[in-house]
């Protein structure tokens, strides 16, 4: 339980890329400074798949995404022909679309790199799932995304948004009070989304987000659905493990959030980014 929670107390929470850095580095000609490693995020997807087989493992987020994408789907009365599925390991969004009609491509991070020019365009539907916030260069990446959509093509993106896990950042300045290390990602708020699908060049972009609310008896219980769904840390220059009495101040931190039945209520941040190719 110790080699969990030093794995994983990284976790994709904490910090927010700013709209004007962001906007920066899509004008840049240099390359995106590197926060991210991809190999790490590949074999992360690998061990959740793996994760998976077991029948109490967490799949709550990709479940929550996948649902909402179909209701948007429903209420613009949108048919797409040809989609392009990013992220969605359950194979759920695929599945539901193809029943539709839809002929849909499907990758993931081992199988599509964002940050390069998409093969397989034109889509009239590009989706990914809590996938974008872990690129490098993530206006480059949106770019890639509408160049691969046709005419008046329609992008959706979900993503873990910037106000996700506020006990677990609690729980985690505690365990460092004094030199507290860069163990989290930075993740996007509405504001700097906004910028990013503007400086993309959507047209009719729209930026929205609701809040998942899960429950949680013990700090590696939550670390251990964080895992089961690839949501560990990608971070390219990992910190050093936590000791064991860091570890036992964030548990005590987190569990002082607790109700009387000794649950402690987390809130995830799904934010969603919306345009169309005009």
């Amino acid at each position: 339980m110790k080699k969990l929670l030093v794995d994983m107390f990284a976790c994709c929470i904490a910090c927010t890329r700013v709209a004007s850095t962001a906007g920066h580095r899509a004008m840049a000609t240099t390359a995106p400074p590197r926060i991210f490693s991809r190999d790490r995020r590949i074999a992360g997807l690998r061990r959740a798949r793996i994760r998976q087989a077991h029948s109490d493992a967490a799949r709550y987020i990709l479940d929550d995404m996948v649902e909402d994408v179909l209701d948007r789907l429903e209420f613009i009365r949108l048919t797409p022909r040809r989609v392009l599925v990013i992220g969605d390991w359950t194979g759920t969004l695929a599945l539901s679309l193809r029943g539709a009609g839809a002929q849909v491509d499907e990758h993931d991070a081992a199988s599509l790199d964002e940050e390069r020019p998409i093969d397989g365009a034109p889509y009239d539907l590009v989706v990914t799932l809590a996938s974008l916030d872990r690129v490098n260069d993530l206006p480059g990446a949106l770019l890639h995304m509408r160049n691969a959509l046709a005419e008046e093509g329609l992008m959706i993106a979900s993503i873990v948004g910037a106000g996700s896990l506020p006990q677990l950042r609690k729980a985690i300045l505690a365990a460092e009070p004094d030199r507290p290390a860069a163990r989290m990602h930075p993740l996007v708020d509405n504001q700097a989304a906004s910028a990013l699908l503007q400086r993309a060049l959507f047209k009719r972009q729209v930026v929205d987000s609701h809040t998942l609310t899960v429950s949680f008896g013990s700090l590696a219980r939550l670390v251990s659905d964080l895992r089961d769904q690839g949501l560990g840390s990608v971070l390219a220059s990992a910190a050093p493990p936590l000791g064991k009495a860091a570890l036992e101040r964030a548990e005590m931190a987190f569990m002082k959030s607790a109700n009387a039945k000794g649950r402690v209520l987390e809130s995830f941040e799904i934010l969603t980014l919306t345009g169309w190719k005009d």
